[in-house]
């Protein structure tokens, strides 16, 4: 029996998009395609199979110790896009916003996948989900600048709705209109989770 089991959730994908330089400016540069590496996209400020550890690995890493990357695309879901802007008062979000790599429409509770769910395509493009991407501030800049007045109340707005991080598991081209299928884990969930959250 295979450990990952396909599911029939499929996702179309919305968008793409590129973020040269998140320091400089979280915004993304919407893109019709994404030739995808091991690496990521070449060229954009996540790709690589190292990445310095950040904020979120503090308890298991000093900041910018080097460590395999798995943070290479940020994946989030149309649905949950629209409930944030509904949220902050915004008619129509623009997903360069939240320098978003691929936007995705079609999986409910997306930003809940399991770790280690698959995302993929007819041509074999692989993409492993590793984690909930929680929110930071960065986004909210980047809306206050566009609808001044909204930006700062996002980040309370996105909290279990800001998406996933992924790595490229097989490389391939990903393009606007693919359908992307959902495989997950064969595994019960862990009997000691909620002992674990607690400490």
């Amino acid at each position: 029996m295979p450990a990952l089991k396909p599911t029939e959730f499929y996702a179309e994908v919305l968008w793409l998009g590129r973020v040269a330089d998140s320091v400089e400016d979280l915004r993304a540069q919407e893109l019709s395609e994404m030739a995808l590496g091991f690496e990521g996209l070449a060229g954009e400020c996540h790709a690589g199979l190292t990445r310095p550890s950040c904020s979120r690995v503090l308890s298991q890493h000093p900041r910018g110790t080097e460590i395999a990357n798995t943070r290479q695309i940020s994946i989030l879901s149309e649905e949950e896009l629209l409930q944030i802007a509904d949220s902050i008062g915004v008619a129509e979000f623009d997903p360069a916003w939240v320098g978003a790599s691929v936007i995705l429409r079609g999986i409910p509770d997306f930003s809940h996948v399991p770790p280690s769910s698959r995302l993929q395509g007819d041509s074999g493009v692989t993409l492993v989900v590793d984690m909930e991407n929680r929110p930071c501030v960065l986004p909210g800049r980047v809306i206050e600048k566009e609808m001044p007045g909204h930006g700062k109340a996002f980040k309370a707005a996105a909290e279990g709705k800001r998406g996933v991080t992924a790595w490229v598991e097989r490389p391939g081209t990903l393009k606007v209109g693919d359908i992307l299928r959902l495989h997950i884990p064969d595994q019960p969930v862990w009997q000691r989770l909620d002992e674990a959250r607690a400490t």
